[in-house]
């Protein structure tokens, strides 16, 4: 659980707050049962700081971090906020435990969005979000796009097209506090996890990213064996899902790599038989906007993914919505995951239309390499339909549906054989689908290296 507390303060001379002044503590219990449960955690300020004439600096309000233990599974609980001792709490709140791991026990409707921001076209994705009553929310990257706008609060919707000379790209942000009180409604009841996106980097002097996101949202690294807020791993019911760092190292001798070896191995697929995985920027998309830009994190961790029969993969990045037929190294392949993109939740920035594989929409091969990660990886197809070329000349056979809207996904897993994926467009009444499947898993045909075999 997380609380705020104290304003968060912009420009000149701003002082910080003191953590150590207001205890970090919730009280809970069981709907319907008196609160006597207490926990106590921590709390943590940040800074977001420019040595630079003309930038404001900026200092966060208190962010309370509290973990509750011993929570029966599957239990609606209460909770307030704050400090007893000075009478600052919060008003009561509910929310829902995740279901035991195990086959027959799965969360029974798992939200999935990307690219999320604070605009019109967020309001109504949240709305028809919150419609659907999640009991889990993924957020696979961009959040609150607060590098969009100047220290001064304005816009820059090209920072570096304006300011070609500086090295370190402002961030405004109390756009984060904005988009965290707008987002309360929501995360105050349904549970949710998130991974890093491009917007989240915030490049600070001295090197330092990864600020904001790192401060405000909570991470189960440690208990996965994670070393890093960017990448780590947890249960819900029978998924495993792995949440993967695309702007952090992913070589395989890196500390990424050799974690996600790791944690795939301890898998138990007779208790979690579904693996789900996460990052930002897709693998697999045809849409000209970043095509192919993460073909070096693809070379690196493909093949490691498909050993271990990852069922499912979500990415946003790509401002638009796209699902592949099961695919492996750009091929039909049954044992291969779904990837399905859903960049499309209300960016701040504008829709992807273009299509790679439509004519005079082929992008010059290089100016697709990730800018922040470096290297370089997407060459020719030297096989198949495209062999000799950077891009198809039609809609690709792995892509199966595409479509340039906003909206949100929600998977449903029935079993550990069936899951229901839909995706709904924010143009239609939250109970209508515009894109609906069922994801079979078939561990008989597709074997794959399973700890619980």
């Amino acid at each position: 659980m997380i609380e705020f507390a104290g304003e968060f303060q912009i420009g000149d001379n701003i002082k910080p707050l003191d953590p150590n002044n207001v205890s970090s503590i919730v009280t809970y219990g069981r709907y319907g049962f008196p609160m006597d449960n207490q926990s106590t955690g921590y709390s943590l300020i940040y800074n977001q700081l420019y040595p630079f004439e003309g930038l404001q600096n900026y200092t966060s309000g208190i962010i309370h971090h509290v973990r509750l233990t011993g929570l029966r599974p599957n239990t609606l609980y209460q909770y307030q906020c704050g400090d007893p001792s000075i009478a600052d709490m919060s008003k009561v709140s509910y929310f829902k435990t995740m279901p035991v791991s195990g086959p027959k026990s799965y969360p029974r409707r798992i939200a999935v969005v990307g690219d999320l921001g604070l605009t019109h076209n967020t309001t109504s994705t949240v709305d028809h979000l919150l419609a659907n009553g999640p009991d889990l929310m993924l957020l696979v990257g961009d959040v609150s796009y607060a590098n969009l706008y100047l220290t001064n609060g304005t816009v820059s919707d090209c920072y570096s097209c304006s300011f070609s000379q500086t090295f370190i790209q402002e961030t405004y942000q109390p756009r984060w506090d904005y988009w965290g009180r707008f987002m309360q409604p929501l995360v105050s009841k349904v549970p949710m996890m998130v991974v890093e996106g491009n917007h989240e980097i915030e490049e600070q002097a001295g090197n330092r990213t990864f600020a904001s996101y790192s401060s405000r949202f909570a991470f189960p690294s440690n208990e996965s064996g994670s070393s890093s807020t960017l990448f780590y791993s947890f249960n819900a019911g029978g998924i495993h899902f792995i949440m993967l760092g695309a702007y952090t190292a992913y070589h395989k001798s890196d500390d990424q790599y050799k974690w996600l070896e790791k944690d795939l191995a301890k898998v138990d697929r007779n208790v979690t038989p579904w693996l789900v995985a996460a990052w930002h920027p897709p693998w697999y998309s045809t849409y000209k906007a970043h095509y192919r830009e993460e073909e070096c994190m693809k070379v690196e961790m493909e093949d490691i993914l498909y050993k271990y029969g990852v069922d499912i993969v979500f990415n946003g990045h790509v401002h638009a919505y796209e699902r592949s037929n099961r695919v492996y190294n750009y091929t039909l392949d049954p044992c291969g995951p779904v990837y399905i993109t859903v960049g499309d939740g209300g960016n701040r920035e504008k829709m992807a239309i273009a299509h790679a594989d439509e004519p005079g929409n082929c992008p010059e091969p290089s100016t697709t390499p990730d800018k922040f990660m470096g290297g370089f990886c997407a060459f020719n197809f030297i096989e198949g339909p495209a062999a000799g070329k950077f891009c198809w000349d039609k809609q690709p056979e792995y892509s199966a549906y595409r479509e340039s809207s906003f909206g949100h996904g929600i998977l449903e897993v029935k079993n550990e054989t069936y899951a229901l994926w839909t995706w709904h467009r924010n143009q239609d009444m939250y109970s209508t689908s515009a894109d609906v499947i069922y994801i079979v898993r078939q561990p008989d045909r597709c074997p794959v290296t399973d700890n619980g075999a």
